[in-house]
């Protein structure tokens, strides 16, 4: 007779008022760009010399991102995945769960409240921030612990889009916002 094994716990992912459990197939990153410490023209935005910050815009403010994929994510990543969903699977997901400032509260972009959940129809390849053959994606807008959001998802074949509406929302299921 064999012994079962247990399974092993879920994986947790946290910082930055959010909270995220993590299916086995699953992995994420939570992180904060730090408050730009110096101008920058455009074509330029790089850690300053120093390592002390970015270049960014005069008094642009930062906000936490949450990266979650079924696939290894890269080291050097944009906020909406650039440089991730370049190398997705037809099989993958990738989602990012973005916040924006206290002015966005109360409008009516951000009027939907509570983490939302996405439906097969809510692909589309004319939502993604970058057109790649086969992919979806879908944006959605709310609020939640009194915090604007954005969860932007991209799907690596958007003939697979009701399972993969199925698995985002498994994985919502598991996030939590705090305030």
């Amino acid at each position: 007779m064999t012994t079962p094994v247990p399974a092993p716990p879920a994986a947790t992912l946290s910082g930055f008022g959010l909270a995220a459990t993590l299916p086995d197939e699953w992995e994420g990153r939570i992180y904060r760009r730090a408050e730009p410490s110096a101008a920058f023209a455009p074509r330029s935005r790089a850690a300053t010399p120093d390592g002390r910050g970015t270049d960014g815009w005069a008094g642009e403010q930062t906000h936490p991102v949450m990266h979650l994929a079924t696939f290894a994510l890269p080291a050097q990543r944009g906020d909406y995945g650039s440089g991730a969903v370049e190398i997705m699977g037809p099989a993958d997901v990738f989602v990012a769960l973005l916040e924006f400032g206290p002015e966005c509260l109360g409008s009516a972009l951000f009027r939907t409240v509570g983490l939302p959940t996405v439906r097969a129809g809510s692909f589309d390849p004319q939502a993604l921030q970058r057109r790649l053959a086969g992919q979806a994606g879908c944006q959605l807008f709310f609020t939640a612990a009194s915090r604007a959001w954005c969860l932007y998802v991209v799907i690596g074949d958007a003939r697979r889009a009701a399972a993969a509406a199925a698995r985002v929302n498994a994985l919502l299921a598991g996030l939590e916002v705090d305030a």
